[in-house]
């Protein structure tokens, strides 16, 4: 069999997603193509000629996310901080935009020893995963309530630690149950949460609504449900000086740090865009001193 470019199958990729709506068309038909061959991205330059297995397995995958399947879907894996974890069907898939929430998680732990992590609504695990691979001095927790998530998270939690990386606690249980992590109560250094926050009724892509699981996207309240709850248990988990960084709809830059706002025992709050400019998560720190009043204390 005659081999053939590998980079007129990249092309060809690259047009019937664009034709299907893709949105990253060349980007998607360059990761398939590496996926395909086993290689980096970066090393396709490397692979001028391939032979007509690798141009048909190319295509087929390229037809399924004109289907809109994900990306991460047909590869296996997705991204974040300096690691990849395992994805498919029945959890939920980190997003880029969940970058810029570690990177700031990670610059409050600099210079703190030991640090004690929660990762509220663990899905997938990616974060919790990518703290332990960036501190592997921390004790990482991290909590999800959907079997289906936990089993994806043991999964990658188990590759990680075979990779030499610092386990993390796995539990199962609901951020809006007042007794999960008591034993933590204000010890803990860092609370992360990229928690369901989509209006129920939401427009969102074919990716999203066909294939992430809707009770690890869609929430009650507006979407803000789930993160009220984590906003509460984040305040009784943090020790002072402790920090909050947690996601929110682009509808929430006003809501959502006013929720945080309203724990009079945080403080600092302040929200962040994301990749694209959008109001994306918000974050505070844990007062060093408890409010005076009672009220207050109540609250916090």
């Amino acid at each position: 069999m005659k081999r053939q470019p590998l980079r007129l199958a990249i092309l060809e990729a690259t047009r019937i997603l664009e034709d299907a709506g893709v949105e990253s068309p060349r980007n998607d038909a360059e990761l398939l193509a590496a996926h395909v061959l086993g290689v980096e991205r970066g090393r396709l330059p490397m692979v001028p000629l391939v032979d007509p297995p690798v141009i048909d397995a190319i295509g087929q995958l390229a037809a399924q996310r004109a289907k809109r399947v994900p990306l991460q879907h047909l590869t296996g894996w997705a991204a974040l901080g300096g690691i990849t974890v395992g994805v498919g069907p029945g959890v939920f898939v980190p997003r880029p935009e969940t970058e810029l929430l570690l990177e700031w998680g990670l610059e409050l732990l600099r210079g703190r020893e030991y640090p004690v992590v929660v990762d509220l609504c663990a899905g997938s695990g990616a974060l919790a995963l990518a703290v332990a691979n960036a501190r592997p001095d921390a004790v990482v927790y991290a909590v999800d309530n959907d079997p289906h998530a936990l089993a994806w998270a043991r999964h990658n939690a188990d590759a990680r630690a075979e990779a030499g990386d610092t386990p993390i606690r796995l539990y199962s249980g609901d951020v809006g149950d007042s007794s999960i992590f008591t034993e933590l109560d204000g010890l803990v250094d860092l609370v992360l949460c990229n928690p369901p926050y989509v209006p129920p009724g939401g427009e969102l892509p074919p990716e999203v609504i066909d294939h992430d699981p809707p009770q690890a996207v869609f929430a009650a309240e507006g979407g803000l449900a789930v993160f009220r709850h984590a906003v509460g248990t984040a305040a009784r988990l943090l020790k002072p000086g402790g920090g909050l960084a947690i996601e929110h709809d682009d509808t929430h830059g006003s809501a959502a740090p006013t929720l945080v706002s309203a724990r009079k025992v945080l403080t600092g709050v302040e929200d962040h865009l994301d990749l694209t400019g959008r109001p994306r998560f918000v974050t505070a720190r844990r007062a060093a001193t408890a409010p005076s009043d009672g009220a207050s204390r109540a609250g916090g």
